[in-house]
Order: structure tokens, then C-alpha cells, then sequence
């Protein structure tokens, strides 16, 4: 396992705590981590279509993305690096916590995957000069200490269009409104007990024209939102017109 934890911008120390505490149960499909097991399906269809679309592979080889490189940015417990490295992407997968970092490196082991795990950054990333052809930032940015600077230094690490099309990065994250503070905030954490008390701060919940005028003065293109909703009545999540509660952005760099 690499580490190059250090201070940073982006980490809510209180955030990498919460998580941390939980670090071991990231794998268990019943634990604490339950809802992102059931949501990791349609949340990897989703970005396999995308990457296929951007990068013009065969969506019937077993490993379409060989030669790209993915940065899954706070990966947790590889819950997407893993899927994300059978494809073919050669991944990094960074977390700031380093509890999460070694469950992800102990997993990825036993699946005799090789991923480049780091207890890391995005701004130490940025600053050591590292590009991407995608960059996943799945459920993270509601998390972090300054959300608007986080995106742009992710963004900043897509490589330019003279490399391939250019990179691509998904942004998926919670939606600020009265719906989602009813379902994501009050009946996840405390009526179904989906997810431990205080996992998330409707505050910090982040509507898609704010994350449009993050990036508003860069080179980028975003589209979406691409909604996505969960049936009790089936217990799947699927891709639906709804982006009140979760939703999906993409990102594609326009110029160097």
C-alpha cells in the first residue's frame, strides 16, 4: 500500500473519521455499506456506456478500456476500482483514509487484482502532475471541505483532447432538495436505517447548477443531470428522468 497522506484543502477531517470507523465493512453486502452494493450496478452500466461512447471501444470485448488510465477518487473500499480493473482500465484508486485504503489494497489482493491504491488527494495528484482518461468522483464531493475547488483540481487532471477524444469524469452526488432531505437524509439514516445516523449533511448536498458554475470559466463541457432512483418495491436502483435525489454529471475537457 502507498501512502502519501498529507494536508489538504479538500478533507473534511470529520468526514474521513466517519468513514474510517466503518473501513471494515465496505465488502459486506449487509453491512453499513448495503445501499452502494445495491446501487453499484446501475452506477457501473452507467459509466461503462459512457466510456464506450467517448472512447469508441467494442462494448463486446471482455476488457474494452486496455490502455486507458481511471482514477477512481475517493474509492473507499474499491467498491468501483475492482469492476473498473476487470474492464481493462489500469486504475488509481485514492482515498484521504488510509483505514479505507488498506481494506481496498487487502481486497484487491485476494481478487489477484492489481490497483494502484494511494492514501491521497486530488490536489497532490494535481501538483505531482498526474492526467487521467477518466476520473470517477462517485458520492464524494458532498463529503469534502471545499466542494467547488475539489471539482475543478479533478477536473484539471483530464487529459486534453490531443490524447485520444480527451477525458472524461462522472460526477455523481445527492440533490439539495426537500425530496432528498426526506428520503436520502431522514428516511435512509433514520426510518430505514440504510446507512449509520449522520453519514450525510443535507447541507452539503449539492444542486447540478452549482457544480455548473464550478466550472463554469473552464474548458469543459457538462451534461446532465442524469437522475437516478431506487424502487422499493422491486429494491433496484435504475436511470430515471427523477434527479431530485441522486444524480449523474459528465465532464469531457474541450481544450488543453
Amino acid at each position: 500500500m502507498a501512502s502519501h497522506a498529507q494536508p489538504a484543502s479538500s478533507i473534511d477531517p470529520a468526514e474521513v473519521e466517519r468513514f474510517s470507523r466503518i473501513a471494515a465493512e465496505w465488502w459486506d453486502p449487509k453491512g453499513k455499506f448495503a445501499p452502494l452494493h445495491k446501487f453499484n450496478p446501475t452506477r457501473l452500466a452507467f459509466i461503462r456506456d459512457q466510456a464506450l461512447h467517448r472512447f469508441g471501444r467494442d462494448e463486446r470485448a471482455r476488457r474494452p478500456f486496455e490502455g486507458l488510465r481511471l482514477l477512481d477518487i475517493g474509492c473507499g473500499g474499491g467498491l468501483l476500482s475492482e469492476p473498473m480493473s476487470r474492464l481493462g482500465f489500469a486504475v488509481t484508486g485514492v482515498d484521504a483514509s488510509e483505514r479505507n485504503i488498506g481494506t481496498a489494497s487487502a481486497h484487491a489482493a485476494e481478487q489477484g487484482l492489481s490497483i494502484d491504491y494511494r492514501a491521497s488527494t486530488a490536489e497532490a495528484l494535481l501538483a505531482a502532475g498526474e492526467r487521467f482518461d477518466v476520473i470517477l468522483n462517485m458520492e464524494v464531493i458532498e463529503h469534502v471541505a471545499d466542494p467547488g475547488q475539489f471539482l475543478r483540481d479533478c477536473a484539471a487532471m483530464l487529459k486534453p483532447p490531443s490524447d485520444k477524444p480527451g477525458g472524461l469524469m462522472i460526477v455523481a452526488t445527492l440533490n439539495r432538495t426537500l425530496k432528498a432531505f426526506a428520503l436520502a437524509k431522514v428516511g435512509a439514516e433514520y426510518v430505514l436505517r440504510w446507512l449509520p445516523a449522520g453519514t450525510h449533511d443535507w447541507s452539503k448536498f449539492l444542486k447540478p447548477e452549482e457544480l455548473r458554475a464550478f466550472l463554469a470559466d473552464e474548458p469543459l463541457t457538462m451534461d446532465g443531470p442524469f437522475g437516478v432512483a431506487f424502487d422499493p418495491v422491486t429494491g433496484r436502483w435504475s436511470q430515471t428522468h427523477d434527479a431530485d435525489v441522486n444524480y449523474m454529471m459528465t465532464v469531457v475537457r474541450d481544450a488543453a
